[in-house]
């Protein structure tokens, strides 16, 4: 994911994309435990996506707090 096309997303959006990684992060850790994973890699991208999609709703969060003052 770029931070570009998430930061033109709205906050409802982001949040939408943010359970949907976490649901696949949970799927790729049972797939681990069992030992069905192939793409290891595939984990540390999708917390990655997860950590960038939480900083971006905390920018725009901050953004529309300052907004308001």
């Amino acid at each position: 994911m770029d931070a570009k096309e998430l930061r033109s997303k709205t906050p409802d959006q982001l949040r939408a994309d943010l359970v949907s990684l976490k649901k696949e992060a949970f799927n790729l850790r049972f797939q681990q435990a069992t030992g069905q994973l192939e793409n290891t890699s595939r984990i540390r991208a999708v917390r990655r996506d997860a950590a960038k999609v939480k900083t971006i709703l905390n920018e725009k969060a901050a953004a529309a707090a300052s907004a308001e003052t």
